[in-house]
């Protein structure tokens, strides 16, 4: 798996090996998810009218919970048993408590099923289709705890709200945001290629967090990898709703693929 990145085949019309590369990153081009936006109109439509990104948001929880029927879930993601399972919210909570989690494979197999990238790691690093860390992937992003309600459409959702939020509100015009991730080795990002003392190539997992802030990400290791994102592998960030459980850290949660990276000591 490591010379092959994905699936020959996505849901947003770029070549997987385009979109995993340095290339697509460098220039990247709009991505869309394949009929997501043309079946939810009715929310484009009413985000139009959006004066600012708080109203923005306000609009696309009160989509989400009609649609979804989550009007019984707190924003953060908790509520009644039967809710739990099967919301955005619910992931995106799992996520921030840990990426390795059964709601993390279930984000992972998002991104695999809709941009075509593989994991490269989940508890453990994914070289091949071998188990064991390949099967306990499969597992927990097949687990029906979290395929109710149509999760992968709420996940479109999610991805393409982020899209229409960056370009109109948070980062119009904007084609990259600078982002920082640490790091205390290259375990879980496989390193591709060492260009220089401070420039290297990595292979990120295909959903990997990072925070806008450089100072927090001092705390999670000793190296700071600075990556110039686009805008276009975006999912969510922190200050795209008002209340959820990644409000802390300045979080980006990011589409991998192969990065270009400063590799910062400090």
């Amino acid at each position: 798996m490591q010379s092959n990145r994905g699936h020959s085949t996505n849901l947003v019309g770029v070549p997987t090996g385009l979109l995993a590369s340095t290339a697509f990153n460098a220039f990247p081009v709009p991505l869309h998810i394949a009929s997501a936006c043309d079946a939810n109109r009715s929310l484009f439509a009413m985000l139009s009218k959006a004066k600012d990104p708080e109203t923005a948001a306000g609009m696309f929880e009160a989509y989400m919970g009609t649609m979804f029927d989550l009007d019984d879930q707190d924003r953060d993601g908790r509520g009644p048993a039967r809710f739990r399972a099967s919301s955005y919210l619910r992931l995106l909570r799992g996520w921030g408590y840990e990426a390795n989690s059964p709601e993390g494979a279930v984000l992972k197999g998002w991104v695999e099923s809709r941009f075509g990238l593989f994991p490269t790691f989940h508890k453990a690093p994914i070289s091949d289709f071998s188990p064991p860390a390949w099967t306990t992937y499969v597992e927990e992003k097949m687990s029906s705890r979290f395929h109710s309600n149509a999760i992968q459409s709420q996940l479109d959702l999610l991805y393409e709200f982020c899209q229409w939020s960056l370009a109109h509100f948070h980062s119009v015009g904007r084609k990259h945001v600078t982002l920082y991730r640490g790091v205390n080795n290259f375990s879980e990002h496989m390193l591709v290629e060492r260009v220089d003392r401070t420039h290297v190539v990595v292979r990120l997992n295909n959903l990997v967090s990072f925070t806008s802030e450089r100072e927090l990400a001092e705390s999670f290791g000793d190296i700071i990898l600075e990556v110039e994102a686009p805008t276009v592998k975006i999912l969510f960030f922190n200050s795209l709703l008002p209340r959820h459980a990644l409000k802390g850290e300045g979080e980006f949660v990011v589409i991998g693929g192969d990065y270009q990276a400063k590799a910062l000591h400090y």
